[in-house]
């Protein structure tokens, strides 16, 4: 069984930065692209960020410029370093996983507050 946990999310105040962590951890798994996904309050789930297993990565609109995603294959840990965070950046961030056979594994969120 594969899981994912993150860890790092908190209250921070607008412009401030966080560091979101996602640990894979489990049996019988090889890690392929990873990324995140957040849901603000009251609206539907959207993309943040993604890394390839080459490290070639994708951005939201919302967030190029201001995050930051990378990957440790060592420690199975994806990143998610986030600066000049505004109050719309509220959501639950939630890491995934593809591994080698193009299986997704979820983790349970991490909440984001960003005080104005």
């Amino acid at each position: 069984q594969v899981q994912l946990v993150e860890s790092g999310g908190g209250l921070v105040q607008a412009g401030g930065s966080l560091k979101l962590s996602c640990v894979v951890s489990g049996d019988n798994f090889r890690l392929d692209s990873m990324g995140w996904y957040r849901r603000p309050p009251g609206k539907e789930r959207e993309f943040v960020a993604s890394i390839t297993s080459r490290g070639t990565t994708n951005y939201a609109d919302s967030v190029k410029g201001r995050c930051t995603i990378s990957r440790d294959d060592v420690k199975n840990t994806v990143y998610l370093q986030m600066n000049s965070l505004k109050p719309e950046d509220l959501a639950v961030y939630t890491c995934y996983m593809f591994d080698t056979n193009n299986i997704p594994y979820w983790g349970t969120g991490t909440l984001v507050t960003v005080s104005s």
